[in-house]
């Protein structure tokens, strides 16, 4: 029968073996998770609650462009963390561009629809209940999106240079944040552009 010591030691030993990054990374997904759930439940709750401006039927359509895109680059992401782990380089390079492509075509379109929104439909974050549900909602993936591509396209770059060998885990971790912005998506299209039509 093992002593308490003992125990006391293994317990340690796997505290220690742990991944700080992985760690820090989940702690951090969890608490954008339950950011994420504030914004769609306000989101859901006020739908409909809009008595002037712009309702969301009469200006929304399917982002399924730019859905593609984002889901898409879920994949090419992971081809990218795979080529890094079997060292080829060249394949990293190739499938890490296509993600930062991607991305960046998510973000565009999105810069489409809010100019049209802005623009041509007079919704505004201020004009009713729902533009400030929608742009609140809407932009704060976007702002993940953002914050993903800056650390994509600096990993890029050092791929680019040379210096990401040796920086395996990092990516990994960074691959995670990315598809959690991708899942985050499937969530925000639905409640938005799904249940909210």
């Amino acid at each position: 029968m093992p002593s308490a010591a003992m125990t006391f030691e293994a317990n340690t030993n796997e505290v220690q073996n742990l991944d700080r990054g992985k760690v820090g990374l989940i702690c951090l997904m969890l608490t954008e998770t339950a950011l994420f759930a504030i914004f769609v439940t306000a989101y859901i709750f006020f739908l409909g609650q809009s008595t002037t401006g712009p309702q969301p039927k009469d200006v929304l359509t399917l982002p399924v462009w730019a859905t593609i895109c984002l889901l898409s680059s879920s994949a090419t992401v992971e081809l990218a963390v795979r080529a890094l782990h079997s060292g080829a380089t060249g394949r990293f390079q190739l499938w890490l561009g296509a993600t930062v492509l991607l991305g960046a075509e998510f973000l565009r379109q999105t810069g489409i629809e809010w100019n049209k929104l802005i623009n041509t439909d007079g919704l505004t974050i201020s004009t009713n209940i729902f533009g400030t549900t929608y742009f609140s909602l809407v932009g704060l993936h976007a702002t993940h999106v953002v914050i993903g591509l800056l650390l994509l396209t600096g990993l890029l770059l050092a791929g680019l240079t040379g210096k990401v060998k040796g920086h395996e885990r990092r990516f990994e971790l960074v691959g995670w944040y990315w598809h959690f912005v991708d899942a985050v998506w499937i969530v925000v299209f639905t409640t938005v552009y799904v249940v909210g039509l």
